[in-house]
């Protein structure tokens, strides 16, 4: 039976959205342990999601930007020895409770989908 072209593009469309609904909540987590860099946030979602979450620096640093307009990170700059300075963000205490609420959020939806799906008929 032939792909539908149409579904398939549909289909990529629905996982490009779930993707970007939930990176602001990925990057919040990702810097809840500690203050990084944007290669290395790229890097770590890369390598923790097996490529899954992979992202571009043109995805990321409008995220970021956002996130730091809104006073949920804080940056500073660093300048190495060797080599071209870098830009660290480190999640503020209103970073912190907003990665608590989306992860509330996450969740519910997470649980919900689950329950939907467990029933095999749908209804």
């Amino acid at each position: 039976m032939p792909k539908d072209p149409e579904r398939s593009d549909d289909r990529s469309a629905i996982a490009r959205e779930l993707r970007r609904g939930s990176l602001e909540l990925v990057v919040l987590h990702v810097l809840a342990p500690a203050e990084a860099y944007g290669y290395e946030i790229v890097t770590m979602l890369a390598s923790r999601t097996d490529g899954v979450l992979a992202v571009t620096d043109g995805t990321l640093y409008p995220i970021l930007y956002r996130l730091e307009r809104a006073g949920l990170v804080a940056v500073r700059w660093e300048t190495p020895e060797r080599g071209v300075p870098r830009k660290y963000y480190r999640l503020t205490d209103a970073g912190r409770a907003e990665l608590e609420r989306l992860r509330h959020e996450w969740n519910t939806f997470v649980a919900a989908m689950a329950q939907l799906l467990a029933n095999e008929e749908g209804k």
